[in-house]
């Protein structure tokens, strides 16, 4: 069982991202990145997405480029529908990689540019401490960044 904070560093080594600050949110279904820019198009008959993506506030956006698996009614965070484009990735947390769907939106208003749902979650023996967040995140100093208290 891999115990996880509610906030962790993620990789998506298939699409070039690494260390992103990630929500782990087991109150969302779908797992979401940020993206802006969103255009479709296709390459050898097959739809393809390109998009930017940034999740430093002082970082340049990235490029991506990647197939699409489907378009996907997703409940924004007010609770509205909306349809997104939706890609299949691979995630790593800690030393785990596993496959992934990720639906397309902008979230550069929210804190966390990337929601990793439950569903991504589910069937891979993860446990989710709310109240501990980097529990797989290596500090600068090698141990763990626990949420410190004061005293």
């Amino acid at each position: 069982m891999l115990v996880v904070g509610w906030q962790e560093r993620v990789d998506l080594p298939l699409l070039g991202l690494t260390n992103l600050k990630a929500k782990i949110d087991t109150g969302a279904r779908t797992s979401a990145l940020h993206a802006t820019e969103i255009v479709t198009f296709e390459r050898d008959g097959m739809p393809w997405v390109h998009f930017h993506t940034r999740f430093d506030d002082d970082a340049r956006d990235t490029d991506v480029e990647c197939p699409i698996l489907e378009r996907r009614d997703v409940k924004n965070t007010s609770g509205i529908p909306e349809t997104r484009i939706v890609i299949r990735t691979k995630l790593r947390i800690a030393s785990r990689l596993w496959r992934i769907d990720l639906s397309l939106t902008e979230r550069s208003e929210m804190k966390f540019r990337m929601i990793v749902g439950r569903t991504a979650l589910r069937r891979h023996s993860i446990l989710v401490n709310p109240s501990k967040r980097n529990l797989t995140t290596p500090t600068s100093a090698g141990a763990p960044d626990r949420k410190r208290t004061a005293t």
